[in-house]
């Protein structure tokens, strides 16, 4: 079944059943790659892309559920004023080491940032507690989501 979805700006016509994850689409079909397959069932964070602004699991988000929302992946967060100050931070803080879950990281940072421009504690910790990182860089990711704050704009 075809559908018509905006990604990163751009409309890109797709061909898959309705049930297929977003994240399959992306991947597979569109061949963009930062949006990382972990878990599968929500529960890692690696997947995660923005629809609407919103913060969403592409594993378990199907493409006929997208309907006219607006998707953002990790090829076009920078792109946005948030996602700048994000990457940025990410970059002094030096957060990734592996790297693998840091793309679906950033998706979530940079949306807490665009709903809430100064988060508490308790914000970033609500905000990332779906996000896992093996290694642990836990304590990187807040000082960078703080500085992005701090950053203004």
């Amino acid at each position: 079944m075809p559908f018509q979805l905006t990604i990163n700006g751009a409309s890109h016509s797709v061909d898959a059943d309705g049930d297929t994850p977003l994240l399959w689409v992306l991947r597979d079909v569109l061949g963009m790659t930062g949006t990382k397959f972990g878990c599968g069932m929500a529960l890692c964070g690696a997947c995660t892309v923005h629809l609407d602004d919103t913060a969403v699991r592409s594993c378990i988000t199907t493409i006929d559920s997208v309907g006219e929302s607006k998707i953002t992946t990790i090829e076009a967060v920078g792109t946005t004023p948030a996602g700048k100050k994000i990457q940025q931070a990410w970059l002094d803080h030096e957060v990734p080491q592996c790297g693998y879950c840091q793309s679906g990281q950033i998706m979530s940072a940079s949306a807490l940032l665009a709903s809430k421009p100064q988060p508490t504690d308790a914000d970033i910790d609500d905000a990332m507690s779906g996000n896992i990182c093996r290694c642990g860089t836990y304590v990187r990711i807040r000082e960078a989501i703080k500085q992005a704050a701090q950053s203004g704009g």
